[in-house]
């Protein structure tokens, strides 16, 4: 696919958003508020899951989304990236899409702020401090070729829900079936901690 086919092709974000290892720091410490991507996309949701070096670090918010011309990008937006200069930042963009991107390319530029770091979960709270929407997000990500059927139409039930009571209701009839879906949830997170997709607090 060449650079403009790739440009007027209108792509779509779910609910997670994927950054290189790198910037996972720079995003956690408040140095990267913002991502851009080449193309002209179209966010599915207000409320994310960051994710880098393959695992989710952070909730956001996706404050505002912009589309510009690489050309047209101005200072702010340099710093908002995490960069000093638009010739760093344009360095890094042309590493990541080498020749599909240009001065003329459509860009678009995703600007949000963290409501919650998931890089240290507290394990005494009651699912380590995470809703059951987060974890059901969580495990079809990240475990969808490990799980059962009836797991995985659980957790897609509930990502869409956010309530195990609806979700029991949904897929059993009773609310008398919750129990299905927290054994479920618990499954989840002990194997995203074994796997180190979850870090447990150490403090």
């Amino acid at each position: 696919m060449t650079g403009p086919d790739l440009e007027r092709k209108v792509k779509y974000l779910g609910g997670h958003l994927m950054m290189k290892k790198e910037y996972g720091d720079m995003i956690l410490e408040g140095r990267k508020t913002s991502t851009i991507r080449l193309g002209y996309i179209i966010p599915k949701k207000k409320e994310i899951i960051i994710h880098s070096g393959g695992r989710p670090i952070a909730k956001a918010v996706i404050d505002e989304v912009i589309h510009k011309k690489l050309s047209e990008l101005d200072d702010e937006d340099v710093v908002r990236e995490g960069y000093n200069s638009k010739k760093e930042l344009f360095k890094e963009l042309r590493k990541i899409y080498g020749k599909n991107i240009s001065k003329d390319s459509v860009v678009t530029i995703i600007r949000f702020h963290l409501t919650e770091r998931l890089d240290h979960l507290d394990f005494s709270k009651p699912y380590m401090g995470l809703k059951p929407r987060d974890i059901a997000a969580l495990g079809l990500r990240y475990l969808n070729s490990e799980l059962l059927e009836e797991e995985k139409k659980i957790l897609q039930v509930l990502r869409e829900t956010g309530s195990i009571r609806k979700t029991a209701y949904k897929i059993y009839g009773t609310v008398e079936k919750r129990f299905n879906i927290r054994l479920v949830l618990k499954k989840v997170i002990e194997k995203l901690v074994m796997r180190g997709i979850l870090e447990i607090s150490t403090l």
